[in-house]
């Protein structure tokens, strides 16, 4: 969908103060859409952190190594960030970016209130990533694309903070087929987050028209928010990025 600049302004200023809401305690997050994932039992894992806003489990796919910098993507209260923390160690480094600045203090908060010392927050737009060019390893992302109104200037921006032979792994909700307007809709009243899903073979060719190889649908789970026929799906995409 073609959005104008003044649509574009709109969609970030009504999810800055929907996730500024949530931050603080103002807004229930909504439906979640990672019960079958065991989030508790992974090392770094913070109860306050927790808020249920993701679709999959990125970190599980991104095969982290000592030493990287991970760049987190909508880090929200900084779950996925902090899971990361242990895999990359003490060399390594975890930085989150998140357009909300109250989401923002909140992971700042948690990761004070833990022994972590390799992760650290701030607030930008992913549309306009505030990192220099080759800057991280590995990027991550956690159900925040489908946010985002401008996706393909998101993926451009990936390949560019990422160094030659980088790769990212993002998990995102995608739709499927044909699905019922009526449907997404409503799921959207009830998860409040689908209504920018892409169609997932649109999501896809889109990052490899920007220039990603190997490109890998790692996990795919369809959703049930009102019923079998909602045509929404939580996917996990893993890619690199070229020389």
């Amino acid at each position: 969908m073609v959005q104008t600049n003044g649509s574009c302004c709109s969609v970030k200023v009504s999810v800055r103060e929907k996730y500024d809401a949530i931050a603080q305690n103002r807004l229930d997050s909504g439906y979640c859409m990672v019960d079958d994932i065991d989030y508790q039992s992974k090392s770094g894992y913070y109860d306050e952190a927790d808020l249920g806003l993701g679709c999959g489990s990125p970190v599980d796919h991104a095969d982290l190594k000592e030493s990287e910098k991970v760049l987190d993507l909508g880090s929200g209260a900084g779950l996925d960030a902090m899971i990361a923390s242990p895999l990359v160690g003490k060399t390594g480094v975890v930085q989150g970016v998140d357009i909300s600045p109250l989401m923002v203090r909140r992971a700042q908060r948690n990761a004070a209130n833990t022994s972590i010392e390799n992760v650290s927050f701030m607030e930008g737009d992913i549309e306009h990533i505030p990192f220099g060019d080759s800057s991280f390893d590995v990027v991550i992302s956690n159900c925040t694309l489908n946010l985002v109104p401008d996706q393909a200037k998101v993926f451009a921006e990936i390949a560019r903070v990422l160094r030659p032979h980088g790769r990212f792994v993002i998990s995102d909700v995608v739709t499927v087929g044909d699905p019922d307007p009526a449907l997404l809709r409503r799921a959207e009243e009830i998860a409040g987050c689908v209504a920018g899903a892409a169609e997932m073979n649109a999501y896809l060719d889109m990052i490899t028209s920007s220039g990603f190889l190997n490109v890998e649908v790692v996990r795919f789970r369809p959703m049930k928010i009102v019923d079998h026929q909602d045509g929404l799906a939580s996917v996990t995409i893993r890619a690199h990025r070229s020389s």
